[in-house]
């Protein structure tokens, strides 16, 4: 039985593609972790056509249609669905003309997606607005539609219950003495998360029975 380097020297012979390769590259396929992860060459190279560039689509219904399927898949915002079309449409006139058929059917809006954003966000992963917000505006929502859907959404008992849990959570799985050092780190981890410093004080006042260490002014950033 052939190891998978001889079998994809021997492949290198009969396809002029794999010929560009030389021989020090072929020769990692001897190592024993990457000779089980190819023993069949053919799927090392099916994955790079699998896994590549998506067809370019040159009807309008035919980028409508693969549309349709990414909001299928979950929700987008207009940014969002613009690189999608631009990526997939064969020039960007076409992205811009079911762009536009996309807003106008109500399929993608920037107001509805934020609100829903922040709803998953706040309920589901206990997130803070300031996390939210940050992650919003990397979606390409604007200010305006992030702003209306926080203040939609705020709800201080509901953020100071969250912060609590997240407290709780993080101390129950703390072993040994809680520390300076271990309440300042979970001091920082709820910033990640995207809460206030001013609720976070508290609420870890409150849980510890402990004035917070000083932290760096850059953590709050």
């Amino acid at each position: 039985m052939q190891t998978p380097y001889e079998s994809l020297s021997a492949l290198a012979r009969h396809v002029p593609a794999l010929r560009m390769f030389p021989d020090p590259f072929l020769s990692r396929f001897r190592t024993p972790c990457l000779s089980a992860a190819v023993a069949n060459p053919f799927d090392f190279f099916y994955s790079s056509f699998v896994f590549g560039k998506p067809r370019q689509l040159e009807t309008e219904s035919e980028l409508y249609e693969a549309a349709q399927r990414a909001l299928m898949r979950r929700p987008h915002s207009v940014s969002e669905m613009k690189k999608l079309l631009e990526r997939r449409a064969t020039s960007k006139l076409l992205a811009q003309v079911v762009l536009a058929r996309l807003r106008e059917s109500g399929m993608i809006d920037d107001s509805r997606y934020a609100k829903q954003f922040t709803r998953q966000r706040t309920e589901i992963r206990r997130q803070g607005t300031y996390r939210i917000a940050r992650d919003l505006r990397a979606r390409g929502v604007p200010d305006t539609h992030i702003e209306a859907a926080i203040a939609e959404s705020a709800d201080p008992d509901a953020e100071r219950a969250a912060i609590r849990l997240r407290i709780d959570r993080k101390l129950k799985l703390t072993r040994g003495e809680v520390t300076d050092n271990k309440i300042a780190s979970l001091y920082r981890s709820l910033l990640r998360a995207g809460f206030p410093s001013d609720a976070i004080r508290r609420e870890l006042k409150a849980a510890t029975a402990a004035d917070l260490p000083d932290v760096d002014a850059s953590s709050e950033a």
